[in-house]
């Protein structure tokens, strides 16, 4: 796994473990394991010990099937346009690694000492859960996912080239850049909404940052720039012209970017740029 590979697969998963919605949803699927106790743990164990089995089934089994479910979805994502096909491809094949887990928690509960035979079996088994542990996590979690897979695409595409010379330069360094890496630290080029975060693209890189757009634009400092849309704003220095299509009205960025304008803001941007 190279170091861009790493590094995509920490953010993603930084983004599923911090989402509420899948703890809700995780702690929803142990308690109605615990509560039915399938595969025959209802006679076997005690509630007690039926929770505890559960919770540490599914934690080993979740965790598993979700690590490989996002290297997939990495890793897949040139050769398959749809990004649950991709999370349903890792959580089949975690199922291998999840069948010798299962072997070690059996181990733990009932002292059943494990055999390959029994793990491969156990694999086999655990394939319809790592589906279903898939498919929650995307149907909890997809969006989130889009705006990290976002994030990693920008990373491993180097962003068009920005002549820093057209752009003029703020007397002060704007606040809203001191959220991104250093090596992110350029002019600022525009801004965007990306479901909770906001894009931010300077003359050095983009990166989201979790902060509501109207926040950003409380930080632009003194950068000349002008809004075009609830979810769009651009430097004056970044704008090459003005484009229409289809009745709708877009400013065009120096490295070619289309942002759409909102009627609301229409006849202000083409007194500034038209």
């Amino acid at each position: 796994m190279d170091h861009t590979l790493l590094q995509s697969t920490l953010r993603e998963l930084q983004v599923v473990w911090r989402s509420p919605r899948l703890w809700a949803t995780f702690v929803i699927v142990v308690l109605i394991f615990a509560v039915t106790g399938p595969y025959g743990t209802f006679a076997q164990l005690g509630p007690a010990a039926r929770l505890g089995y559960w919770l540490a089934l599914h934690a080993m089994a979740w965790s598993i099937a979700i690590l490989f479910s996002v290297v997939a979805e990495l890793l897949l994502r040139n050769w398959t346009p749809s990004m649950f096909a991709r999370m349903m491809t890792g959580s089949i094949i975690a199922a291998l690694p999840i069948g010798f887990g299962i072997s070690l928690v059996d181990l733990a509960f009932f002292g059943t000492a494990p055999t390959v035979t029994g793990s491969l079996h156990q694999s086999l088994t655990s394939i319809p859960l790592c589906l279903l542990f898939c498919f929650l996590a995307y149907m909890t979690m997809h969006q989130q996912i889009a705006i990290a897979t976002e994030a990693s695409s920008a990373e491993k595409q180097a962003p068009a080239p920005v002549k820093t010379s057209e752009i003029k330069t703020p007397p002060a360094q704007a606040p809203i850049l001191s959220r991104l890496k250093p090596e992110n630290r350029g002019t600022l080029v525009r801004l965007a909404v990306r479901d909770h975060y906001t894009e931010v693209v300077t003359s050095r890189g983009r990166e989201l940052v979790l902060l509501r757009f109207g926040d950003a634009l409380m930080e632009l400092g003194d950068t000349e720039g002008m809004r075009l849309h609830r979810s769009h704003w651009i430097a004056t220095g970044h704008v090459a012209g003005l484009k229409r299509d289809n009745g709708k009205l877009f400013v065009v960025a120096r490295d070619g970017t289309e942002m759409p304008v909102s009627r609301s803001y229409a006849e202000a941007v083409r007194r500034r740029f038209g």
